[in-house]
This record gives structure tokens, C-alpha cells and sequence, in this order.
């Protein structure tokens, strides 16, 4: 299969109760059939938000929040996975565990190359973890005060870390929420720039040797989506037409385009010390339920890659998996498109996707009658496949996916509204919370007239990529059996379209 962890043999015994006995907590029965096959899962134990991203030599690093004696939410460490091609990712030793400070919350990882920190060794550059210390005695306390910044550094590319000894080194000035910061170097000032939320705004600040922090400005406090506190900021660089544009990622929590968390993104500049949107409009990075916290690779450049925790929190801890809780998303290149007179930003799948997908086995189907695939060949695909729709004219279309169970996934677009959508309120199981089963929208941004719509199914989990990464859509779903029946209904004005279906090995 072109994608996936490597997964480490998980040590389980069945108790008198029928859930099994893994890493001294009780998990529910197992359930291979919803992991995903081509995302990272952790093995066991709860997961969320992706931490410190880091590329380096080949290797590519992907920490998470991790709780890992329990399957939901609990004490949050840094868990560790390495992969040589964003497709197999072996999961390695948990990098950092709460401390007297308070539990390790989200925040982000850079190689600091000239070592401004002083945290190497002659001649070896320290890889320095920026991440929020949540002291839960202080918000047991009822203090406000109870989230800071601290370092800690690896001098052995990640394999071990050593807490930095003058933690916190952004001491909380007295706002509840103050956490997430995402730091890079700022070739054009020659320091180190962090955003961090601060509650309904980010609060930029600026270090010569990301221990000692001065605020520079702040953003947002009446624009973007407020409907509910701000999370997880991303500001990065990108290139359209010869000139340097930046975009700021804020992921929101509740306050999503389709309810619940959802991450909003503006385009701008940035001069170093304060970001000025070109305007005032909301956008969002994913119109789908299930795709949070996303922020970006260190040092990939030119190319800027994003993962996202694929879930939502209002249903998190009530997902159907185990013994794990939650995956990643695909691995997603960011770009900016002009669309009329506004930019907009791309989300496609990394290059590594794309490329494998094109030397695997492929099913063609026209458009020209109602489409259909063989049932064998999904059979076999065993929920994990892509499909990738084209045709001259984008009209109303439905893809149905179904199974001897009668459970069905209806994907599709409408004309009328403009609209892709997802329904998956037939799609299986959703008992598990009141609000999972639903139909979620998405609206066309691409004024070409041509169809172009790419899908990735994983077993519980599909990502929707259009008009060439402006609109995506990801969304779990849970099927009683694997999807074995794929069908297509289009406008007339589609069919001299086509379909490709594509099996995973």
C-alpha cells in the first residue's frame, strides 16, 4: 500500500469481560477493520493534535499529543513517529511526558542551526522543541495563569530530550488560554518569529535565541471566525507569481463551517513584526468535519507540507476504534491560487501520494451511461482505494459507495448552490454520537468550468481534493462491512466525463 505506519506489535491479553488488557488500561474490543491502513495511528492510547513537525536528512518527524494509558483525552505527552517517504511511519519512544511544570501541550520543533540558543554541542546544531506547559493544579486552582512556553532540545535528532533548566521561558502574563506556539527563523529581521493563541487573537513575538521572548503585535481580535477560542496558529511564507505572500492558519474550537473544530486560514504580509490581511474575509483550510490542529513542516523548503489530526472534537473520545483513538490526515502540499482578484490557499496531497497512486493497478469507467464498478475490484481493495473524477463540465453528480450491509457513503456537487458535499448519515455506524451522522457542504471556489474532483478512501476515512486542492473535504465514517459497490449518477453535461478507480496494494 502506498501510505502507511508501520505498525508496532501491540502486547494484548482478553480479559474475563471480552476488552482486551493493553498497556495497563481496558480497551474496548478491537477494531482492525476502521484503521486506517495508509495514516499514522499511534498503536494504542489516545492521540490528537500533530506537534513539532521536523524533516531532516531523509527523515521526516511527526510528534502528537499523546496520552498514552487511556483512550480518550488525559495527561499530554509528545509522541514520537519517523517516516523515510510520508508513506510507512514506525512510531518510536514517547519524546516528552509531563513534568512538576504541567502536562506537554502542542507547540512546534526547529533545527536551530546556528545554535542562537547555545543548547549544542561545538560544531552540532540542537533541535529545539517549543511546546506549552499546562499546569493543571493551577487551573484546578482557578487561576488563569496556567499555560507557558517552555524548550526542550534533542542533541541526537530526536531520539532523546532534555527539558531546558530555565523553563518556562514565556511565563503567562494572565490569560487563560495562551498556548501552540509555532516559531520559525525570519531571514529578514535575523530572528526567531513565534505566533501563539491567545485566547480569541495570536500574539506574535520575536527571540534572538528562543529563550528570551519580546511580544511584537497581535492579530485578529475582530476578525475570522470567533466562535469559539483560537488554537494551534501556523504564519508561513508562500510564492505566486514571482512575490512573497503570507498565510496565517488559526484553527477555531467550536465555530466550524460544518460544526464543531475547523481551521480558518487569512492571506497577507508579514514585515517582521506585525501580519496585515489583504482582507477581511473568513476561508477555511477543510470543509469537512475531521480534519484540526493542522500546521506545517520545518525545513522542507521550497516545498510547504501540512498534516492535520483527522477527527473533531465533538465526538472525539466517543469514535468507535480501538485500541487506538484517532488518525492522522493525509499529508497535504500548500500553495496559493488566484482566484479573480483574491488568493486563495491549495491543499493537495504530497507529491509521495500522487506518485505512487500513478504506478498502481486502475479501473477506467465512462460517463456516458450511469457508471459502475466492478464489484471484485473494490472487494479486493478492502475499503482503500482513490477515485479520480474528470470531465469537460462540472454538473451535479452523486457517487455512491455501498455494501452487502446496506450501509452507503453518497458523495457529490451541486450546481444549483455550488456546493460539494458529503452525506455519510447512512454510512454505518454513528450511534456513538448524536451529531456524526449529517450531510456536510463545501463551496466551489474554482470559476473553471471543467470537473476535476480526487477521493481517497481508507477504510473509516475519506478526503475530498477539487479543483486542484481549493476545496477539500475529509470526513470518517464507519461501514458495517467494506465498501464492495460504487456507483455514479451525472448530468448530461458530464458525460463525456470519466472515472478512475485505483486499488491499493
Amino acid at each position: 500500500m502506498p501510505f502507511f505506519v508501520s505498525l508496532l506489535i501491540m502486547l494484548s491479553t482478553t480479559g474475563s469481560d471480552g476488552h482486551a488488557q493493553v498497556a495497563g488500561f481496558d480497551a474496548p474490543p478491537h477494531t482492525p477493520q476502521y484503521r486506517p491502513a495508509h495514516h499514522f495511528t499511534p498503536a494504542q492510547a489516545w492521540m490528537n493534535d500533530p506537534n513539532g513537525l521536523l524533516h531532516h536528512n531523509g527523515t521526516w518527524h511527526l510528534f502528537f499529543q499523546y496520552h498514552p494509558h487511556g483512550m480518550t483525552w488525559g495527561p499530554m505527552h509528545w509522541g514520537h513517529a519517523t517516516s523515510q517517504d510520508l508513506m510507512s511511519w514506525q512510531e518510536q519512544a514517547i519524546a516528552l511526558a509531563p513534568d512538576p511544570l504541567g502536562m506537554i501541550f502542542s507547540g512546534s520543533a526547529v533545527i536551530d542551526v546556528h545554535n542562537t540558543s547555545g543548547l549544542g554541542a561545538p560544531g552540532q546544531a540542537p533541535w529545539v522543541a517549543i511546546f506549552t506547559h499546562h499546569d493543571g493544579e493551577a487551573e484546578k486552582a482557578g487561576r488563569i495563569d496556567r499555560e507557558h512556553q517552555s524548550l526542550a532540545y534533542s542533541l541526537d535528532e530526536g531520539r532523546t530530550w532534555q527539558k531546558y533548566a530555565g523553563n518556562p521561558v514565556l511565563p503567562n502574563p494572565g490569560l487563560k488560554d495562551l498556548r501552540d506556539p509555532k516559531v520559525f527563523w525570519h531571514a529578514g529581521t535575523a530572528r526567531w518569529v513565534m505566533s501563539l493563541a491567545a485566547g480569541d487573537h495570536i500574539a506574535f513575538y520575536a527571540s534572538p535565541n528562543l529563550k528570551d521572548w519580546t511580544q511584537l503585535s497581535e492579530f485578529g481580535h475582530a476578525l475570522g471566525a470567533h466562535g469559539g477560542v483560537w488554537e494551534c496558529p501556523d504564519l508561513m511564507p508562500l510564492m505566486l507569481e514571482g512575490k512573497q505572500h503570507w498565510v496565517l492558519l488559526v484553527s477555531l474550537n467550536p465555530g466550524g463551517p460544518n460544526g464543531g473544530s475547523a481551521t480558518q486560514y487569512f492571506v497577507g504580509d508579514f514585515d517582521g513584526q506585525r501580519f496585515t490581511p489583504h482582507d477581511t474575509h473568513t476561508r477555511w483550510l477543510d470543509h469537512g468535519p475531521d480534519n484540526y490542529a493542522g500546521v506545517t513542516w520545518h525545513n522542507t523548503a521550497p516545498r510547504t507540507l501540512l498534516i492535520g489530526w483527522m477527527s473533531n472534537w465533538v465526538y472525539a473520545k466517543d469514535l468507535p476504534t480501538s485500541p487506538w483513538r484517532s488518525a492522522m490526515t493525509l499529508p497535504r502540499e500548500l500553495s496559493l491560487q488566484r482566484v479573480g482578484e483574491q488568493l486563495h490557499l491549495s491543499a493537495r496531497p504530497a507529491q509521495e501520494v500522487v506518485q505512487r497512486l500513478s504506478s498502481l493497478p486502475t479501473t477506467v469507467a465512462s460517463l456516458s451511461t450511469d457508471a459502475s464498478v466492478p464489484g471484485d475490484a473494490l472487494r479486493q481493495a478492502d475499503g482503500r482505494f482513490a477515485i479520480e473524477l474528470t470531465a469537460p463540465s462540472l454538473q451535479d453528480f452523486t457517487l455512491t459507495l455501498s455494501n452487502d450491509a446496506g450501509d452507503a457513503l453518497h458523495i457529490g456537487y451541486d450546481a444549483a448552490s455550488r456546493q460539494y458535499w458529503i452525506d455519510r448519515t447512512q454510512a454505518g455506524l454513528s450511534d456513538f454520537h448524536t451529531d456524526f451522522a449529517a450531510r456536510h457542504t463545501a463551496p466551489r471556489i474554482s470559476t473553471a468550468p471543467e470537473a476535476q474532483v480526487s477521493l481517497f478512501f481508507d477504510r473509516s476515512t475519506v478526503e475530498l481534493f477539487a479543483d486542484q486542492g481549493l476545496t477539500s473535504m475529509t470526513s470518517l465514517h464507519f461501514p458495517s462491512q467494506p465498501w464492495s459497490k460504487c456507483q455514479i449518477q451525472a448530468a448530461e453535461a458530464m458525460r463525456e466525463g470519466r472515472f478512475e478507480l485505483r486499488s491499493f496494494e
